[in-house]
């Protein structure tokens, strides 16, 4: 009864979301802090799935100015967790297909996000050389999964090099933010669901002299070691 309950409540709230966010982001499209505001609606929700958010940022990430952020990506959950860490002038990059989704679709687009269609490298290249435009010219942050998909209690999954190549770019750093493991840690039926962490690292610069694949594989290491240290601190709760 308690998931029926849930289920309908975020099925309202997603709808009024909706609702309000295309009014939002009709009234003032592709606004700098629409994606911010929005988000913070969503990472509010993480009460109602019985989950208490711990966030922490390094003092370094609080005011580092334009950046990519690169954070894991587990589940549908994610939706209502990791948004609360979505900073101000910060944008994110998904898949072009989610334009196709009523309401959610052009909400995303309308509200300053960027489409990407994986499908074709030439256009998805093209898509990353428009975020490095972006962040330099407007003083934006992009938000990015580099895993590509989300991983379902597999670990982190090996990077993709998009979000290494628009920091490069734009000359930003990589600021990471890592949660800790959620597979199968929420269950709708339950009135209590613990205890999420979610961590903001220390602004990484980018050595030009490595490699965007480099980059990636030095990150994902740090990553996954911050999100064993996580996962450590949540068993100890």
């Amino acid at each position: 009864m308690l998931a029926v309950i849930r289920i309908l409540i975020l099925s309202v709230f997603i709808l009024l979301s909706c609702i309000c966010g295309l009014l939002l982001s009709i009234i003032r499209p592709f606004h700098k802090n629409n994606v911010y505001v929005i988000a913070s609606w969503y990472g509010a929700m993480a009460k109602l799935l019985g989950v208490t958010l711990i966030l922490k940022r390094d003092v370094e990430a609080e005011n580092v100015g334009p950046a990519v952020y690169v954070a894991n990506h587990q589940n549908s959950y994610d939706l209502f967790t990791i948004p609360a860490m979505v900073p101000k002038h910060c944008v994110s990059i998904g898949k072009k297909s989610l334009k196709w989704i009523p309401f959610f679709g052009q909400l995303y687009w309308l509200s300053g996000n960027i489409l990407i269609d994986r499908s074709n490298r030439t256009k998805a290249a093209n898509t990353i050389s428009k975020a490095a435009n972006k962040i330099k010219q407007q003083g934006l942050s992009v938000w990015m999964f580099p895993e590509g998909t989300r991983s379902y209690g597999r670990g982190l999954l090996p990077f993709k090099t998009g979000a290494f190549h628009t920091a490069m770019s734009a000359d930003v750093p990589i600021v990471p933010v890592c949660m800790n493991s959620t597979d199968k840690s929420i269950k709708l039926n339950r009135w209590n669901n613990g205890t999420i962490c979610i961590e903001m690292l220390a602004p990484i610069n980018l050595d030009k002299t490595l490699t965007a694949r480099e980059h990636a594989a030095s990150i994902h290491s740090v990553m996954a070691a911050k999100i064993t240290e996580l996962d450590a601190q949540v068993r100890d709760e």
